[in-house]
């Protein structure tokens, strides 16, 4: 009997997410593995850096930000932010 009665059962249809609803999903994906998003707009100058880094080293946005806070925290800590902000107006970037 059972068997009839499942084989009468239709399958149950998964309703498709919006964008929106994935991009939400993919979102608390990346928090929970302990990422975070950041957002910004770069200057022309710093778009052109970007453009050089992403061609040498093939890095994705992300590796390519995070490496970019590291450094200047590492600047920072080291006493080096000054020399770096000058070397960066100096050069025009």
């Amino acid at each position: 009997m059972k068997n009839a009665e499942q084989m009468n059962e239709l399958p149950i249809k998964k309703v498709a997410m919006s964008n929106a609803e994935k991009q939400k999903r993919y979102r608390e994906r990346q928090k929970e593995r302990g990422l975070q998003e950041m957002r910004g707009y770069m200057s022309p100058e710093a778009n052109n850096c970007y453009q050089l880094i992403s061609e040498q080293t093939n890095w994705s946005d992300s590796v390519i930000l995070s490496n970019a806070v590291r450094l200047t925290y590492a600047a920072y800590k080291n006493g080096q932010i000054g020399l770096l902000n000058s070397w960066l107006k100096n050069n025009k970037l």
